[in-house]
């Protein structure tokens, strides 16, 4: 085996992961960095990235047999041209080849010529040749410089007025000469993926597919910064799409280049941008990334220094590339005030106490006279961690991370929680542990055994929303019957506790109880409570039993009381759970749904009624597919934190049915209170035979945390509608005639209201169109 000294060119967290790479090759027989950092294994030298000619004459004179380059600013300088001029084996494209990078003007038109998809673009010198292309198209932009700027060189605008603003500032100097031309780009929408691949001039080998964190702030908020953390391999990018990233992205690019002889060795870096018509190229990078550098290499189960040499020699192709068959995420420690004024000089503690299978590469820090560690930079520590999945890999980094302080830090904590929201959704509602088929089995075979307990005064009972008893001693209505519900808040006690929330759950009983004999026009009497925990928490019940107490008084509901139990090994620590009971009042010649000539017949129509939110159901998919994300986040599109969408409590439909079914003339035919099956499972419960259901999708604005999880899982429509309500709480039936009328009835009470299907003639199933 033949050994050789190699040099390593950079300083941070990208160069640290190569060194740490290259300090593990048995070919490596003496490292160099340069100028490295505190953390680097080897020597290091105090050579300044851009001096060519200091570089190689160190290079040369120290017989170094392998030069790896970390900065793009080193590729621009033309270190790979002067240290192969030089015969020293360079592993980077030359200058030419790196022009992929440091001109986002000369990646787009090259692009254009060999047929590479990517956003509408255009080149501008001038404010008015800006104002002109907008003006035209009507886009939405982004705005780059276009040359190298340290990662600040890019701006995604709001608005006209924005993107000419960020135009003047990046024309004007605020990125230096970079800024002397800007690309105008489409601002497209999906799913960004970090492709990496080494390259000799003809073969490549791809590298597994990553997922960078560009903005500061949880939720994919804040300015863009260099990257605050990612992961690999990206499920949303799975092998056979990476088949056909190489086919049509990468492959044709090392092609071209070769044909317009500027032969492509090094890393190939693709940051593409996985839109709904297809992948699209955002832009080239010509050397590894960073932060991918450290999610990757640790992955990567062959010798660098060998992949370096064949991308060198044009030998690819007879060298074995391997990964790990694990799952890795790297979070960033930067700096308060990163990125925009990052201080520094903040003591850094508790790096002995990051686990020993958990590797933290360096980027922003330097040693005091005093040899203590310090911060030196925006980003200052990148933690990464393998795991046998992403959940695995996201702990352990997580672990690392909990480790380590420094004043001010700022360290995002849903890194990988898109991926974590997309796994979430393979398998849907019955991969979170909830089978809505095996209820409705349970359902029916438990039915007819019900019945037989049946007396003639039951007039409703399994399979309907409240059980109707016949009570001829409530004399307020001339054919009295009583009507009774009992029900539970499910998993969504579990984030009412971890937010700090438990009175949500009393609202959300109650009202949940109320909504279920509402639709049989039933008004509540009293209502019965349960609460229970492993160990009570005399304050947290107070607060349970408030939210319903207040839910109740809404309601005119006496709230009589109930049962609390403590079980220790039942429920799991600062957990509780909330069931509850409640009996309400009908008159018998007014329950709802009606029958006979005045019931639901096809050609009725379907108005419906918004949801505060998730209400009470989908609770076990929602846990899973936001358990990357903090609750005190704000992800995009929610006005609020994730917190304020998943807890708002469930709504009190009785108060603004109430006139209208108190109403003699009363039009409503039929109420479905949508809950656990969503507008897929609840409709049939009202429908006679004969009679099916359409629901036109898009009929209502579905809110935001609805939208987001549809866009995070990919669940189908019929999925997405079977597990949560998406936005419509209560279902009104109404003759066709009397639509206008309903709907003018209810907007005099302020409550919007959406037409958003009818009754057909059918099966008792739904129909989603």
């Amino acid at each position: 085996m033949n050994v050789l000294d190699v040099l390593v060119i950079g300083s941070g967290g990208r160069e640290h992961a190569i060194a740490w790479a290259v300090a593990r090759s048995p070919r490596s027989r003496r490292l160099v960095v340069a100028p490295g950092n505190p953390a680097c294994p080897g020597e290091r030298v105090a050579l300044a990235v851009d001096d060519v000619e200091g570089i190689v004459r160190f290079a040369v004179d120290q017989g170094i047999g392998l030069v790896i380059v970390g900065p793009e600013s080193s590729l621009a300088a033309g270190i790979v041209d002067a240290l192969t001029a030089a015969g020293i084996a360079a592993f980077g494209p030359t200058l030419a080849a790196a022009e992929l990078e440091w001109s986002k003007a000369y990646t787009r038109a090259f692009c254009d010529r060999h047929g590479i998809a990517g956003p509408r673009s255009t080149v501008v010198t001038s404010v008015a040749e800006a104002a002109g292309w907008l003006d035209a198209t009507g886009l939405a932009v982004v705005a780059k410089a276009d040359g190298l700027a340290a990662g600040k060189g890019v701006i995604i605008p709001d608005g006209r007025n924005a993107t000419l603003g960020a135009v003047a500032d990046l024309l004007g100097g605020s990125v230096g000469a970079a800024g002397h031309r800007v690309v105008l780009e489409e601002r497209l929408v999906g799913e960004e993926v970090s492709l990496l691949a080494f390259c000799d001039g003809r073969t490549l080998v791809a590298m597994p597919p990553a997922q960078d964190h560009k903005r500061l702030g949880e939720g994919d908020r804040g300015p863009n910064t260099g990257g605050m953390g990612a992961y690999a391999p990206a499920p949303c990018c799975p092998p056979e799409l990476v088949d056909e990233l190489v086919r049509t992205v990468l492959q044709p690019t090392v092609d071209a280049m070769a044909a317009e002889g500027r032969a492509y060795r090094g890393v190939l870096y693709a940051g593409l941008m996985l839109t709904a018509a297809g992948p699209r190229l955002l832009e080239f990078n010509c050397r590894f990334g960073d932060p991918e550098t450290q999610v990757l290499l640790p992955l990567l189960d062959a010798d660098l220094v060998d992949i370096a040499l064949a991308c060198v020699h044009g030998t690819l192709g007879d060298v074995p590339v391997a990964w790990h068959k694990q799952s890795a995420v790297t979070v960033v420690l930067a700096a308060p005030g990163y990125p925009a004024s990052p201080t520094t000089g903040s003591l850094i503690h508790g790096l002995d106490s990051v686990p020993a299978d958990t590797f933290v590469f360096h980027a922003g820090t330097t040693v005091r006279h005093d040899g203590t560690l310090v911060t030196s930079g925006g980003r200052v520590l990148a933690v990464t961690a393998l795991g046998d999945d992403l959940v695995d890999a996201r702990q352990r980094a997580y672990d690392g991370v909990a480790a380590i302080g420094f004043e001010g830090r700022q360290v995002r904590r849903d890194i990988g929680w898109r991926a974590i929201a997309r796994q979430a959704g393979e398998g849907g509602y019955r991969a979170a542990g909830v089978d809505i088929d095996a209820g409705n089995e349970a359902v029916a075979r438990m039915k007819g055994a019900v019945e037989r307990t049946h007396t003639p005064a039951v007039l409703a009972g399994v399979g309907s929303f409240g059980g109707v008893f016949d009570a001829a001693v409530l004399k307020r209505f001339e054919r009295p019957v009583l009507v009774a519900s009992t029900d539970g808040v499910g998993t969504k006690v579990m984030l009412a506790a971890e937010a700090g929330r438990p009175e949500v759950a009393g609202t959300d009983i109650v009202n949940h109880c109320i909504g279920d004999i509402l639709v049989q026009n039933a008004r509540p009497l009293f209502f019965l409570d349960y609460v229970a925990a492993s160990k009570l928490d005399p304050a947290l019940v107070a607060a349970v039993v408030g939210g319903m107490a207040a839910a109740c008084e809404v309601a005119g509901c006496a709230l009589l009381g109930g049962e609390t139990a403590e079980m220790p090994g039942v429920y799991t620590d600062g957990h509780f759970d909330v069931a509850g009971t409640i009996v309400g009042m009908a008159d018998r010649d007014g329950l709802l749904p009606r029958t006979g000539p005045d019931g639901v017949a096809p050609g009725d129509v379907l108005v419906g009624l918004g949801s505060s939110g998730p209400h009470t159901n989908g609770y076990s998919l929602l846990r899973r597919v936001f358990a990357g994300m903090p609750l005190d986040a704000s992800p995009d599109p929610l006005p609020g934190t994730l917190a304020d969408a998943l807890l708002a409590p469930h709504r009190n439909y009785l108060t603004v049915l109430g006139p209208l079914l108190d109403d003699p003339k009363s039009r409503i035919k039929a109420l479905v209170h949508i809950t656990g099956g969503g507008l897929v499972e609840n409709p049939p419960r009202i429908l006679p035979e004969g009679c099916g259901i359409e629901v036109r999708l898009g009929s209502w604005p579905v809110p935001p945390l609805f939208q987001l999880v549809a866009d995070l899982t990919g669940l189908p429509a019929e999925e997405l509608h079977r597990t949560l309500n998406m936005g419509i709480g209560m279902v009104l039936v109404v003759a066709r005639a009397d639509v206008d009328a309903v709907q003018t009835a209810l907007s005099a009470q302020g409550e919007p209201s959406w037409v958003i299907g009818s009754v057909v003639a059918g099966d008792r199933v739904v129909q989603l169109r």
